[in-house]
C-alpha cells in the first residue's frame, strides 16, 4: 500500500513515524506471527482462496494483479515494505498476488487481528491512503495519454517531486536514477497500455533527452521537470 524507491517510486513510502503506527509495529511483533521468505515471481496467494491471512511486507515488493478469462491482466497495486495486503471484506481474496523481487512477508492470522483495535485503526490509515492512490490511478487509466502515463509512472520514483509545494530541483542537476523491479509487460500492465506502448514511449523520451536507459531496468531521469511536465497534472 505504500511505495518503496527500489520496488516503485518513494511516493508515500518514507516510514510513518505516528503513535499509531507505533503501536500497530508493537502489537504485530507480539503476535505469534511466521515470517516467510520468498523468491521474486513467488505466489503469495491466488484470487478465489480462502482470505484467512493478512500479510505485511516487511522487505521487497509484491504486485497485486487480476486476470480476465481470456488471460489479460491487470496490476492494480503494487505493495512495498511496511504495506498490509490481502485485507478483504469477503472470506475469499480478491486478487492474485505475486513477488516482484526477493521478499519477506510477515504472515498474520485474520481471525485475531480482526479482534485487535490496533489492526483496525492501522487498516483505517492504510485505507485512506490507498483511496488517494486509487483516485489517482482511476485518472490515470480513465483520462490520461499513453506519454502522461508512463511519465506519471516515472515521476512516483522523485520524493516530494511533482506534488502540491514542490520546489523543483535541489541542487545543479534535475536527475534522478531509478531501478524498476516491474518488467515492461508488468508496468504496460499497470499502466493499461501495450507493452510496445510502454517500449515507444520510453524511446521517445530517450530522444528528447529525458531519460537514458543505463541497464534494461535502470533508467536515469536527466530532465525531472521535463517528465513532469508530460504528466497532464501541471
Amino acid at each position: 500500500m505504500a511505495y518503496s524507491d527500489r520496488a516503485f517510486g518513494n511516493a508515500g513510502a518514507l516510514p510513518r513515524t505516528t503513535g499509531a503506527d507505533a503501536a500497530w509495529s508493537s502489537f504485530a511483533r507480539s503476535q505469534r506471527v511466521k515470517t516467510q521468505r520468498l523468491a521474486a515471481h513467488d505466489a503469495v496467494f491466488y484470487e478465489g482462496d480462502a482470505a484467512d491471512r493478512v500479510y505485511e511486507l516487511i522487505e521487497g515488493a509484491v504486485m497485486l494483479f487480476k486476470l480476465l478469462p481470456d488471460g489479460r491482466r491487470q496490476v492494480v497495486e503494487v505493495a512495498a515494505p511496511n504495506a498490509l495486503f490481502g485485507v478483504v471484506a469477503g472470506t475469499l481474496y480478491d486478487c492474485n498476488a505475486e513477488t516482484l523481487t526477493p521478499s519477506v512477508v510477515r504472515i498474520l492470522d485474520r481471525r485475531e487481528l480482526e479482534a485487535s483495535n490496533e489492526f483496525q485503526v492501522h487498516v483505517a490509515e492504510c485505507l485512506r491512503e490507498q483511496i488517494e492512490r486509487l483516485h489517482d490511478h482511476a485518472v490515470l487509466l480513465g483520462r490520461k495519454s499513453a506519454f502522461e502515463r508512463v511519465a506519471s509512472f516515472l515521476m512516483r520514483f522523485v520524493p516530494k517531486r511533482g506534488i502540491p509545494g514542490c520546489h523543483g530541483p535541489q541542487g545543479e542537476k534535475d536527475e534522478k536514477v531509478i531501478e524498476l523491479a516491474m518488467t515492461r509487460q508488468e508496468i504496460a500492465d499497470y499502466l493499461g497500455l501495450t507493452i510496445e506502448t510502454v517500449s515507444r514511449v520510453i524511446s521517445d523520451l530517450k530522444r528528447r533527452g529525458l531519460v537514458a536507459i543505463e541497464k534494461q531496468d535502470r533508467l536515469r531521469l536527466t530532465d525531472v521537470c521535463g517528465i513532469c511536465r508530460l504528466t497532464g497534472t501541471h
